[in-house]
């Protein structure tokens, strides 16, 4: 492969980082706004979610032409990242099921529709893209989960709306942050089989 070949790859790597990450903030955005005025735990759940990946893309930017070592580390950042937005989204659901809350399931279905269409373009933008390092892996599996994700709230929205309870917000919460957990120890696996290789 040729230079040009080399520098074509980072430019579209960095074309495709910036477009997800400008969509990730978004969307973060719509999630907060419609899961504060539908008092969903699901909702601001992706927003913290989109928000943490936002942030994984901006790494990701950061970290094309560095060395690998510094890809390695800016991966396991963000696989501990992932880690402790599901702790926090876990205790907030823990609140809501102590103190009470009313989602709106019109606001959780919308939203998850309009945030399932945006993932879905991330993340075929993201799977074209080739000889991904280990930090445009993160990206792909944070953009996978966000996609998993925009259908547990669809479901959980159609379970607030017939059930008339909040349970389903709830346990849908509780659900994104599984998916967050598993991501983050699979990113956190990758980036030290990485290491491994590299000193083998």
């Amino acid at each position: 492969m040729s230079e040009a070949d080399l520098d074509l790859s980072s430019q579209d790597k960095r074309k495709t980082l910036w477009t997800v990450l400008v969509l990730n903030i978004a969307i973060a955005a719509g999630f907060f706004a419609t899961g504060y005025l539908g008092d969903s735990s699901a909702l601001i759940a992706n927003g913290l979610d989109n928000s943490s990946d936002a942030i994984v893309y901006a790494i990701s930017l950061v970290a094309l032409g560095r060395p690998p070592r510094w890809k390695r580390g800016a991966a396991r950042f963000s696989g501990i990242m992932l880690l402790v937005f599901a702790a926090g989204v876990i205790l907030d659901a823990g609140r809501r099921f102590l103190t009470g809350s009313d989602p709106i399931g019109t606001s959780m279905i919308v939203m998850a529709l309009v945030a399932a269409a945006v993932n879905l373009l991330s993340l075929i933008l993201l799977k074209r893209l080739k000889g991904k390092d280990v930090n445009l892996r993160a990206a792909t599996t944070f953009s996978f989960n966000d996609f998993i994700s925009n259908g547990g709230i669809l479901l959980g929205g159609a379970l607030v709306l017939w059930t008339g309870q909040n349970w389903p917000d709830l346990v849908v919460g509780v659900g994104v942050a599984a998916i967050a957990l598993y991501g983050g120890i699979d990113i956190l696996r990758d980036a030290h089989g990485e290491a491994e290789k590299a000193e083998s």
